[in-house]
């Protein structure tokens, strides 16, 4: 459904202890984000934005607080469960594309329904049309060495879409591109957010984050702005 909050964070803190002295990554930080908005999250290297991240897309639980996704309470699930939930809520997109070097990139797309028991047959079928509507129909035996940067992360992006997820969360998705590459793949999210999907940007880059219709800055662990193209607003 349109417009229901698909995220809600409360109160969520995450600490770690790194010899002997805690460190607090992130300090009660609460945000919703709702189906089909396009969101970056923009911050410094120990800003806590890659923390958040991890909580975002169930890689890490955090020390208190409370996260609802998608009607579902992610602090209370246990390991198995969160991998369960990331195979069908998430995909995810990486700087370096995460491609497997040894697999067409037919078979790594195909990889996540693998996790998800679809059978063979549908599976090829998904993923052939994945790579189609991205434009990598003749590309689909090839390896990620025979393909360009660029080719690559769309790779990845249908990887990430094939099992129809709610959600795409990109680090830093054009970092390894070329500003012209870097701009088609922005388009591409765009053209996604249009089709109702939720899309976050994890990111440093300014320009980057320019392209989204809503800005969440963070800094020391605190979300310190949060704004989008209509207006802007000050956390305190």
């Amino acid at each position: 459904m349109a417009n229901e909050t698909i995220i809600e964070l409360k109160e969520i803190t995450r600490s770690y202890n790194l010899a002997a002295e805690p460190v607090h990554a992130l300090q009660g930080v609460s945000l919703s984000i709702k189906q089909g908005e396009y969101v970056a999250i923009m911050g410094t290297s120990g800003s806590g934005k890659s923390t958040l991240m991890n909580i975002i897309g169930c890689l890490d639980k955090p020390t208190s607080g409370t996260y609802i996704l998608d009607g579902q309470d992610i602090v209370a699930r246990s390991d198995d469960e969160l991998a369960t939930i990331r195979n069908r809520t998430i995909g995810f997109v990486f700087q370096q594309f995460n491609l497997l070097a040894s697999m067409t990139a037919l078979q790594n797309v195909m990889l996540p329904l693998v996790y998800a028991g679809i059978s063979a047959g549908e599976r090829k079928v998904k993923a052939e049309l994945a790579l189609k509507e991205l434009g990598l129909e003749g590309r689909i035996s090839h390896r990620p060495n025979e393909l360009s940067g660029g080719q690559q992360q769309r790779v990845a992006i249908a990887r990430a879409i094939v099992n129809n997820p709610r959600i795409l969360l990109a680090d830093e998705p054009t970092g390894a591109l070329d500003s012209t590459t870097s701009r088609e793949i922005m388009g591409l999210f765009n053209r996604l957010v249009d089709e109702g999907m939720t899309v976050i940007i994890v990111t440093h880059d300014p320009e980057t984050a320019s392209h989204a219709r809503r800005v969440i800055k963070v800094r020391d662990g605190k979300i310190q702005e949060d704004s989008t193209r209509e207006a802007r607003h000050e956390i305190n």
